[in-house]
């Protein structure tokens, strides 16, 4: 059964993603202890149980698993930093660790090397429904995250989901760092 995570706010910088069947609970929000006094840096962090109020300030209690430190205009993309097992204490330019998939391509199709040792690819709007597909070396769906449709109501969560593949859920803070990655650079256009 793949992990569907609601985005509770649909906002790059500060949203809870909770999978409907209660296993996973994760928080994207803005980054207060950044090394470098950068205030453009995001935290990800394992919550271990649902939020009940988007006030909720838990996360500030533990440490997360990966900060976004993004860079300015003239500084490139940032530095990605792995603060948790099994990479902890990995900082990587976030233009090595998310590589163009063509040396001409777009910046919207970009390829990571994940924990596991083996490459994946996000590609925008490439696959029919979905706003994000996160692809396999065999150019298998692993991930998606699709907003939801204009006509659709939501109540009290944005309605936009993460979809993760089961078989690859041992990946979910890679591809959460990942997508927060390509979703900065399509709200930015870098």
């Amino acid at each position: 059964m793949p992990f569907t995570f609601e985005d509770r706010t649909g906002q790059l910088k500060g949203s809870d993603y909770d999978d409907i069947y209660d296993r996973m609970f994760i928080r994207v929000t803005p980054y207060p202890h950044s090394t470098t006094g950068n205030n453009n840096t995001l935290a990800i962090y394992v919550m271990g149980r649902r939020s009940t109020r988007h006030a909720d300030m838990r996360h500030l209690e533990r440490q997360p698993s990966v900060a976004l430190e993004f860079g300015g205009p003239s500084l490139g993309l940032g530095t990605i930093h792995f603060l948790q097992p099994p990479a902890a204490s990995v900082s990587i330019p976030i233009n090595s660790y998310l590589r163009k998939t063509a040396l001409f391509g777009g910046s919207l199709s970009r390829k990571f090397k994940a924990s596991d040792g083996r490459e994946y690819r996000w590609q925008h709007k490439s696959i029919d429904g979905h706003e994000w597909s996160c692809l396999s070396e065999e150019n298998h769906i692993i991930a998606h995250y699709d907003l939801r449709p204009m006509n659709v109501p939501a109540y009290g969560i944005s309605g936009n989901t993460l979809t993760v593949y089961e078989a690859f859920s041992h990946l979910c803070i890679d591809i959460f760092a990942s997508l927060t990655i390509m979703r900065y650079i399509a709200e930015h256009g870098l």
